[in-house]
């Protein structure tokens, strides 16, 4: 692997100290993250298992709350199977932890969404990825009808030819952990280096890596523009961001509160949404102005994003349970319920002939959820695996949905059996 750096940066911009969450773990790990999983570990009950929980589970792949708060699962053979997803143990051991999960930790009905029925048929297909752990996420389609990933944990992306189900992975600088990723029209792969403040760029002939270093330290979501630019926001920085490959010439500039998705429109307007407060971004893409939506309710944040025929932009109102229409025309908001209720969390959202498609990742499962806005109806159904949690959804060239667990180290893609509906 080769690492080429670029450093332009120019207009629109300020210098940004800071570090990455890994930057900070390091630092701090060793007080800080010790305490707090000192602290959960406490909550696991007691047991002889507590201590393999602790070693294989807590110490390392992710916090106790992940347990304390999931789904659950009443057998050890359901259990068994998540973690296979997770992490390879030795028999033994892996039936004794299901056990003591099993027995703790059974199905909690209180989280399982609420499915509505409908006329449409979907087809669920999931691959889970080589390197267990990596917290597989934001697959998208390239050029040739590949799926690409970003292995976040793991510092890779990979590759599935969905014909023959093979998986390639191509290893990033360390530190990168790539947030999104992205394809361009040459078949080149873009990610957001979301720990090392790059936006890079892979070669998937040679495996050599382009790195362009942004100010902000944080890149997070990407989308191309008609002008062959790509836009990115950085979320915890603030900042709203646009890169040139021609020139590798990058501009950065300050926003509102912890932008997070973004997207292109038809009149070639960029949309941002906001999770730190309650508004919609339209950002020029000349310009780099922002002109701001205020959305109706205080407590409304915002994760994803879509834009559909006529310029209407739909939103998932993530804090409060709801799916919304923004008319830009007018400003006028109108919202609905997600069938789970104000706990189900919308995140991840796609408009495929002016449906609008997204996630309920509150629940257990998580569910895939579709919205007619002709007729006001909803249809939902479980995603099979179901631990979660779908963070963003990408549509192929052939309409078809494609989806992550990042839990259970899954990318997958959903066919839409009636494309007319």
């Amino acid at each position: 692997m080769v690492v080429k750096r670029f450093s332009s940066f120019s207009g629109h911009s300020r210098l940004v100290i800071m570090c990455g969450f890994a930057a900070v773990a390091m630092v701090f790990g060793s007080c800080w993250m010790g305490v707090a999983h000192a602290q959960l570990a406490a909550a696991l009950p007691e047991g002889p298992e507590k201590a393999l929980v602790e070693a294989y589970c807590t110490a390392s792949c992710h916090p106790a709350r992940s347990i304390l708060r999931s789904g659950g699962y009443n057998t050890p053979e359901a259990w068994k199977a998540v973690m296979a997803s997770m992490i390879v143990l030795p028999e033994e051991e892996a039936d004794a932890i299901a056990s003591y999960l099993s027995q703790h930790f059974p199905e909690r009905q209180e989280r399982n969404p609420v499915l509505i029925d409908g006329p449409i048929e979907v087809i669920f297909e999931e691959w889970i990825v080589p390197t267990l752990g990596q917290r597989s996420r934001d697959p998208v389609e390239a050029p040739d009808g590949s799926i690409w990933w970003t292995g976040m944990w793991a510092s890779l992306v990979g590759r599935l030819d969905p014909i023959t189900g093979e998986m390639k992975e191509y290893p990033l600088p360390p530190e990168a952990r790539p947030h999104s990723i992205i394809a361009d029209e040459d078949g080149f792969i873009w990610y957001t280096g979301n720990s090392n403040g790059t936006i890079g760029r892979l070669d998937p002939e040679t495996g050599d890596i382009t790195e362009y270093p942004t100010q902000a330290g944080d890149p997070h979501t990407m989308t191309w523009h008609p002008n062959g630019k790509l836009y990115f926001t950085s979320q915890r920085s603030a900042m709203l961001g646009r890169l040139d490959p021609a020139t590798g010439e990058l501009d950065e500039i300050d926003t509102e509160p912890r932008p997070y998705g973004i997207v292109a429109a038809p009149d070639e307007a960029i949309w941002v949404a906001y999770n730190g407060t309650n508004m919609l971004g339209r950002l020029d893409a000349e310009s780099m102005e922002v002109r701001y939506y205020p959305l109706p309710d205080e407590r409304t944040r915002v994760r994803r994003l879509g834009v559909s025929s006529g310029g209407m932009i739909w939103y998932v109102n993530s804090s409060m349970g709801r799916i919304g229409r923004l008319d830009p025309a007018t400003g006028e908001v109108e919202e609905w319920d997600s069938p789970s209720g104000p706990r189900s969390h919308p995140y991840s959202l796609a408009i495929i002939n002016d449906k609008v498609w997204y996630n309920e990742s509150g629940m257990r499962p998580d569910a895939l959820v579709r919205f007619d806005p002709v007729t006001e109806s909803f249809q939902s159904w479980e995603i099979p695996s179901g631990v979660g949690i779908i963070r963003h959804v990408w549509v192929t060239r052939a309409g078809e949905l494609l989806i992550h667990q990042s839990s259970s180290n899954r990318v997958g893609r959903v066919t839409i059996k009636d494309l007319a509906n």
